[in-house]
């Protein structure tokens, strides 16, 4: 006696074709007649050219044998041709759907990769690597905005940058190797990865802070300012090896604040007004200004000069070193408690509190190696155009785009900014 064969209920639907408004809405109401349950769906539209998945549970009384199931296929087919949409069908064995299912729990994370122009080779070095990790590329998105043409109109000359975001899914194999790899192919194919576990305060970030020197200006203050005093060279090579943590900060910081003795007040003012911004500065403080974040300045440089960027930036806070003034003049001295790296972590904790946020909403941005602290401390640290020090200790790094990236990080896709000051 013959068995009698396996009933399949749940089905794969794969539609693919040339995209029009509507088409969603009829297959789904040629489903809907049919009294199928949606079980999963994910639709993406490419230049016009729809791609279109569907898990569905067809009735049991429609699929009660081998010629109905048959039947209720060929009735769905005739809607998608109908449509010109090709529909390619999948049954789905109880096993492989129970399977699917089961694998709901599996830890997920978000991949941003980020570069100025996108190539084949960068996309393939990245996913080898998600691959070797035995992740699941669930979703592929593009968080930056078309491309022009090079040459045509829309080509407007500004620095481009191109954003990949992908949602994974699996157990890692090796962190620390996904990093180092990572790692390598930032410096072999001039891109970033971020990688942060998708948990609900990456989806809540409230509060961003932010280095000064070397991060929302492309300058060290305390150079430009020993420059006025005829102690550049000198000073400026204490700085490097101070950000590259070869040096006790605070000791370092007296010594190069007491080149600065006798410099007129005045002499500060002239320096503030020759700092250039970082490239996406002001598009990236208008944007977290517009979206409600709240944004301060934790910087071992000086007051003054994070006072003059409150004012231009709109920035909430602002901690830095406060240089001691006499009669019009530098004195070469620091007041109070020094700024430094484990200050900058406490500093962002008294802060939280104060805005009645967890430090897991907080993001934290800057360069040198005084700033890890406080990058290990927010909920997302990202080692900006930083050190190399930095970069291999810091869990995100972004090197090849302005500080704009940022928004990235946070899931913000281009046409979403409110504002590109630029």
């Amino acid at each position: 006696m013959a068995e009698k064969p396996t009933i399949t209920t749940t089905h794969l639907l794969r539609f693919t074709g040339e995209d029009r408004p509507g088409l969603t809405a009829e297959l789904s109401d040629a489903l809907a007649q049919l009294g199928a349950t949606v079980l999963d769906i994910n639709q993406a539209v490419i230049h016009q050219s729809l791609l279109l998945g569907m898990m569905v549970r067809l009735p049991d009384d429609l699929v009660c044998d081998e010629a109905k199931t048959k039947k209720t296929l060929k009735a769905i087919r005739k809607v998608a041709k109908h449509h010109d949409l090709k529909l390619k069908a999948k049954p789905i064995a109880d096993a492989n759907y129970d399977h699917w299912v089961g694998r709901q729990g599996k830890p997920r994370h978000i991949l941003t990769l980020l570069t100025r122009s996108l190539t084949a080779e960068q996309l393939a070095a990245v996913t080898s690597v998600i691959a070797a990790q035995g992740l699941n590329i669930d979703v592929i998105h593009r968080l930056s905005g078309r491309p022009p043409r090079p040459g045509s109109e829309a080509d407007t000359g500004q620095p481009r940058r191109a954003c990949i975001e992908f949602w994974l899914r699996g157990e890692l194999r090796d962190a620390d190797a996904m990093h180092g790899h990572f790692m390598q192919l930032g410096s072999d194919l001039s891109l970033d990865i971020a990688w942060q576990k998708d948990d609900v305060y990456r989806r809540s970030r409230r509060m961003v802070v932010f280095d000064m020197d070397s991060t929302l200006i492309q300058a060290e203050v305390i150079d430009e300012l020993a420059k006025e005093a005829g102690a550049g060279d000198q000073v400026a090579a204490i700085t490097e090896a101070a950000m590259r943590g070869e040096l006790d900060f605070d000791a370092s910081l007296r010594q190069r604040a007491a080149t600065l003795a006798g410099l007129p007040e005045s002499t500060m003012q002239t320096v503030a007004e020759r700092l250039v911004l970082t490239e996406g500065c002001e598009t990236l403080l208008a944007n977290l200004k517009a979206f409600g974040y709240k944004t301060a300045v934790l910087s071992g440089g000086f007051t003054y000069f994070g006072r003059h960027l409150q004012q231009k930036l709109g920035l909430d806070h602002v901690h830095a070193n406060e240089l001691e003034i006499v009669d019009g003049k530098l004195t070469g001295n620091v007041l109070g408690t020094i700024v430094n790296g484990p200050r900058k972590a406490e500093l962002l904790g008294e802060l939280a509190a104060t805005e009645g946020i967890n430090e897991q909403q907080v993001v934290a941005v800057g360069d040198g190696a005084n700033d890890l602290p406080m990058l290990n401390r927010a909920g997302l640290g990202i080692a900006f155009h930083a050190k190399p020090i930095v970069r291999e200790q810091a869990e995100q790094s972004v090197s090849t785009l302005g500080l704009d990236a940022v928004l990235y990080l946070l899931g913000v896709r281009d046409r979403q900014r409110t504002a590109q000051t630029d």
